[in-house]
Parts: structure tokens; C-alpha cells; sequence
């Protein structure tokens, strides 16, 4: 029974420590101006988050506008007017993903407004209470089996990982390329000018009969 117990703290303490399950962040929204949070996220990734306005005080009922839009620029969620609400998607492009607030224009007489903003990603955003009612599982069994997510969520992000450098070092070698080559060149172009001028100077020379 000991030995349970320490195997269901350990499975807890990685669950909740090496992989967070969301991440909140607080805004203060100025009266003019937009704040953004932006998060690179690979394709194919589950995105949920909920934000809602946290007023300051009782006399004013700020409203907020807010937009996602995607690395592409295709408009994910837009609303305005709001004090709350929910965004879900899909990523269906890799890239870094924008999340724009911003205070509407009629909201009069406040200095700024706080936002609370909770943001979910992956294995995140999974609704493991479903999962267990559905599979039948619960303790232990229901922290490997999200152990056994999040291991494949790294797995997956550091296939996404080495893509992206693969794919940087294939852009530095043609980089790299082509600045050689312009090197070639450019110094080409240097010592034919010098021949060139050489040339002229010794038919001038000679014309004049200097040499």
C-alpha cells in the first residue's frame, strides 16, 4: 500500500510539474492600444481557451474585442462587445498563432482593463475526465495514461523540432552558397577591372611615349 501511495505522488508530481496542464495569463488592457500573446504551435494541435474580463469595479462594465488569427493570417475568432467567451480550433498550419485584445471603442471612463486569459494546448486541452468514464480507469492507470500522452506530445514536438532545423540548415547552406558564389564573383569582376585598367594605362603610356 506504501508503495502505491509513493508511485501515485511520483506520477503527480511529473504530471503537474514537467508538463503543465494550462497556462494562465493575466492582461492589462490600456483604453488605447492592443495587447497580444502569441504562441508557436505545430499543425494538427487542439487549441481551447477561455478568457473573461475581470472589472475593476462596480460603476463601469468594460467590453473587450477579440481576434486570433492564424500564421497565415486567416481570422480564427473575432468578437467584439464581449466580457467573456471561448475559443476552440484546430491548428491546421505551424507557426506562431496571435491572440489580439483590445478595450472597445464606447467603453468610456475606465483606465484599463484586466483580462484573465486561460490557454490550453495539446495534451492540455484533452478532457481526461471523459477518458477515464469512458475507458474505466482511474488513480494510477489515469496518470500513466497521461503520462503516456504528454510523452508522446514531446515525442511529436521534437520530430517538429528537428524539421525546423532541418529545414533552417538547408536555408543557412544555400545562404551560405550563394554568398560564396558572390564572393567568386565579386572578386572575378576586381581583378578583371584591374587587368583592364592596367591595359589601358600601358597603351596610354605608349601612345605618349612614355615607354
Amino acid at each position: 500500500m506504501g508503495n502505491r501511495a509513493m508511485l501515485t505522488l511520483l506520477l503527480f508530481f511529473f504530471s503537474t510539474k514537467l508538463f503543465p496542464s494550462a497556462l494562465a495569463i493575466w492582461l492589462s488592457l490600456p483604453t488605447t492600444g492592443t495587447k497580444c500573446v502569441s504562441e508557436e504551435i505545430q499543425h494538427n494541435i487542439v487549441v481551447l481557451a477561455d478568457y473573461v474580463v475581470i472589472p475593476g469595479d462596480h460603476t463601469h462594465n468594460p467590453t473587450i474585442a477579440v481576434k486570433v488569427t492564424s500564421p497565415y493570417g486567416n481570422n480564427l475568432h473575432h468578437k467584439e462587445n464581449t466580457t467573456h467567451g471561448n475559443i476552440a480550433f484546430t491548428t491546421q498550419e505551424a507557426g506562431n498563432y496571435l491572440a489580439c485584445f483590445w478595450v472597445d471603442s464606447h467603453s468610456q471612463g475606465v483606465v484599463e482593463v484586466n483580462v484573465n486569459l486561460d490557454w490550453k494546448i495539446g495534451i492540455a486541452a484533452k478532457d481526461w475526465d471523459s477518458v477515464a468514464r469512458k475507458e474505466k480507469i482511474e488513480g494510477v492507470e489515469l496518470e500513466l495514461r497521461k503520462l503516456e500522452g504528454a510523452v508522446e506530445a514531446i515525442h511529436e514536438n521534437l520530430l517538429y523540432l528537428k524539421g525546423r532545423e532541418a529545414d533552417m540548415r538547408t536555408v543557412s547552406e544555400k545562404t551560405n552558397g550563394r554568398v560564396a558564389w558572390f564572393s567568386i564573383m565579386s572578386l572575378a569582376m576586381c581583378i578583371a577591372v584591374s587587368g583592364l585598367q592596367l591595359w589601358y594605362l600601358k597603351r596610354y603610356f605608349q601612345k605618349k611615349k612614355l615607354i
